[in-house]
């Protein structure tokens, strides 16, 4: 596969994964992003990994999506800050390191490593394997009730 075909997956598949955390996301900028940055400043990751967990739960299986204990954030005077959490989702075979960045309106992912266990030749099947994942680790509305 060429060098700009790949990357075009890598893309699609961070799209792919930002749509799937986008209420992950959300709920994660219910926190002040100054409390963000003063736990980053003070590395004080635990309490990052308690807002995430928290924020996980009610859409992801245990143990499937979690805080990868690293931290960044963008703080400049022309822009809106912008906090950056190492995220680590492990499902079945599939493996995936990345960057969730939350912004006040959006967030996107940068994906940093992947696996599938096997890859097959094909980028497509690949990229269904990976959506697949995502939405089989999810929870279901009726799982938060206790009734799925």
């Amino acid at each position: 596969m060429l060098r700009s075909q790949r990357r075009g997956h890598v893309e699609l598949r961070a799209i792919d994964l930002s749509v799937g955390l986008e209420a992950v996301a959300a709920e994660l900028r219910l926190v002040d992003p100054a409390d963000y940055i003063a736990y980053i400043r003070d590395e004080k990751l635990a309490n990052i990994q308690d807002i995430v967990n928290s924020s996980l739960e009610l859409f992801f299986k245990p143990n499937t999506l979690s805080f990868g204990w690293g931290a960044d954030f963008e703080l400049e005077w022309h822009a809106p800050p912008a906090i950056i959490l190492d995220m680590e989702f492990r499902y079945h075979s599939v493996w995936l390191v990345f960057r969730l960045i939350l912004r006040a309106l959006q967030s996107n992912v940068s994906i940093e490593y992947l696996s599938l266990g096997r890859s097959s030749s094909c980028a497509e099947q690949d990229m269904a394997r990976l959506v697949s994942a995502l939405t089989d680790a999810r929870l279901n509305t009726l799982d938060l009730y206790g009734t799925g």
